[in-house]
């Protein structure tokens, strides 16, 4: 279903980032989608945002909702009529908003699970965590710094922040198809985090990843940012 435009603002997003083995990230990517790989390895990760005043474009701030939201992401691309696409998939979406948990696909693509954030921030030092309603876990730890970290594959933060501004469309299952949305911020800008601890019961689940084959790469922060979300064609699965 065609959502209308959304408007509002990315108070906090907080994306990290983790490398792995394209071969087991294929196996939970559905067709079309493919891993985008940077050097070699596919990108997976964690997107921790605190929207503000969402709204149907053009209606006041005052009707609008604020939440804190997580998404499991995975860079990918896709070939569509002829043209190599790029974004990410968003296999899995947890809120605290109860309002998205229970008509999610109608207004944000996808199923959404209810989850408990704990989040505290303070002198640019920032602790999440939280706990979705099938026990799904994220934490995190980290402090704003002036430097990225040059152990990531990325090397630098105008790499990084190159890598996903271009992929800024995502799609989210929803019944037996795919729903798009594109991000359009009013302004892009990324700041390097420096991450003291990461853990996510999602990306650390031997099933999925085996031992190995994915390790925590980087985390950026994006703050205060005007934007919208425009809905995009369904991609339809011609496997189901």
């Amino acid at each position: 279903m065609k959502i209308p435009t959304i408007h509002g603002i990315i108070e906090r997003r907080m994306l990290i980032n983790f490398v792995a083995d394209s071969e087991f990230v294929q196996k939970i990517l559905p067709e079309p989608f493919r891993p985008k790989l940077y050097e070699g390895k596919a990108i997976v990760g964690i997107c921790l945002i605190r929207l503000k005043d969402i709204k149907p474009k053009g209606f006041p701030n005052f009707i609008g909702v604020n939440s804190e939201n997580g998404a499991h992401r995975i860079a990918v691309e896709w070939n569509e009529n002829g043209e190599l696409k790029e974004g990410v998939y968003i296999p899995r979406r947890d809120t605290n908003l109860k309002l998205n948990s229970l008509i999610g696909g109608r207004i944000f693509p996808g199923k959404h699970y209810f989850a408990k954030f704990n989040v505290q921030e303070e002198n640019n030092n920032y602790h999440l965590d939280f706990t979705s309603s099938d026990n799904t876990t994220i934490e995190i730890d980290a402090k704003l710094s002036d430097k990225f970290d040059e152990n990531s594959i990325f090397k630098t933060i105008e790499n990084v922040s190159n890598f996903f501004e271009n992929g800024s469309v995502g799609y989210s299952p929803n019944g037996k198809n795919y729903e798009g949305l594109k991000l359009e911020t009013y302004n892009w800008e990324v700041k390097p985090l420096q991450v003291s601890n990461v853990k996510s019961s999602f990306f650390e689940d031997e099933n999925i990843f085996p031992k190995g084959s994915i390790k925590f790469d980087n985390a950026i922060l994006m703050e205060n940012i005007e934007h919208e979300w425009k809905s995009l064609k369904t991609i339809k699965n011609h496997c189901s």
